[in-house]
């Protein structure tokens, strides 16, 4: 997968730390894991809703009070949108999603951290059209691939606000770049304050769920993330094991970092079973994603996570013609050991899906993704990253009710 985050293949589709406080983390997510075994997801709308609103403003409730299957929204409601900017994220929680995954989080040549799903922001901004930035293109060495292009850690904050956002997937979906250059780069700080802002103005708690990108590779420029993140949590009193913000990263150790840092709810992502997050091939630990999957691995990770944010295939492996065959232990296996499982991504055009719920050839047709979520949500999963968040709704709502 190389820089790339692994949630986008389809598009082209250490030391534990502390453990004092993850008895408690780990029992906030006790309703999660029993919305597997049905007693969570037989409630009715009304009753899921209501459930949904015992968190407060200020999250009190913790993770259990998010229904389940929860809706994440992957980089805001990217479908419709242009990724990881202010529209989308306002979308996404129009359309319903519980949690707006807002943002991807890089940081800037002066320190700050913004939203963007890669430090290279070629395909995410228009910087290709600011003369005054030509020179900035470069090439680099990103988790082990080069690329070329521009990156936010040659920008200043300032520098980066006077870009505008485009669409990332053009070919598979055309309409969104009507908003090309609408919006501007958003701060995390920004997010934070935005995420307040409309918690007030919709009466219920805003869930955000940011990610950590390359830690390793920023570590080494002196631009650490994970002291970032938690300085700006600890000022916005958004640190605690019951705030709604979940942290999230492909690097295990980036994740131990973060739980001697905050007591927020913590999220190893995982790649394909044969891929080796970035940090162990750094440190030479020869260990993939496979290894990590295993019953002893879930153990290692349930001692400083509260869940595992699986690549889909993990769940449910596809065969060569690119259908979907048996669910894996996966599932089973987390939940034994008390972690809840996120995986991603829906999306609804065909390329995304499954080959067995495509519908026609068109690469921004939309497929059978009502028939994908009820066979991913059959599995067990205490939610999913979907670009459609209101595709996403409907369809567990269909799943509880049916």
């Amino acid at each position: 997968m190389g820089t790339q985050d692994p949630r986008s293949a389809q598009e082209s589709n250490g030391q534990p730390g502390g453990q004092g406080s993850v008895t408690g983390r780990r029992a906030l997510l006790g309703a999660a894991v029993l919305g597997a075994t049905g007693t969570v997801l037989g409630l009715s709308g009304t009753a899921r809703a209501a459930e949904a609103g015992q968190g407060g403003q200020g999250g009190r409730g913790g993770l259990k009070s998010l229904p389940v299957p929860t809706i994440i929204g992957h980089r805001g409601a990217s479908g419709y949108r242009p990724e990881h900017t202010f529209g989308s994220y306002q979308l996404a929680l129009d359309l319903g999603a519980d949690i707006v995954e807002a943002g991807d989080l890089v940081p800037t040549k002066d320190g700050h951290l913004v939203c963007r799903h890669e430090p290279e922001i070629g395909g995410t901004t228009d910087v290709a059209d600011h003369p005054e930035f030509a020179s900035r293109k470069t090439t680099k060495v990103l988790d082990g691939v080069s690329l070329t292009g521009w990156f936010t850690e040659d920008f200043t904050l300032a520098e980066l606000k006077t870009l505008r956002a485009v669409e990332r997937i053009p070919d598979y979906r055309p309409h969104n770049t009507l908003y090309n250059g609408r919006w501007e780069i958003p701060t995390f700080e920004e997010v934070l304050k935005w995420q307040d802002e409309q918690t007030r103005k919709r009466g219920k708690q805003v869930w955000i769920y940011p990610e950590t990108k390359h830690p390793t590779y920023f570590r080494k420029l002196g631009l650490g993330l994970e002291e970032r993140v938690a300085k700006l949590l600890h000022k916005h009193g958004k640190d605690k094991k019951n705030s709604p913000v979940i942290l999230q990263s492909f690097e295990p150790t980036s994740i131990q970092r973060l739980n001697k840092l905050v007591d927020n709810p913590l999220v190893v992502l995982l790649s394909t079973a044969a891929s080796r997050p970035w940090d162990f091939v750094d440190s030479g630990d020869p260990r993939t994603v496979a290894d990590l999957i295993t019953r002893a691995g879930l153990r290692e990770i349930a001692g400083y996570a509260q869940g595992i944010g699986p690549t889909l295939d993990l769940v449910i492996p596809k065969d060569a013609a690119g259908n979907l065959t048996t669910p894996t232990t996966l599932v089973k296996d987390a939940h034994a050991v008390g972690l809840v499982l996120h995986p991603y991504t829906m999306r609804n055009e065909n390329p995304f899906l499954p080959a067995n719920f495509r519908k026609g050839t068109d690469a921004d047709g939309y497929g059978d993704p009502f028939g994908a979520f009820k066979t991913y949500f059959a599995t067990g999963i205490d939610g999913v990253f979907t670009d459609n968040a209101d595709t996403g709704v409907l369809a567990r709502e269909d799943f509880v009710n049916g």
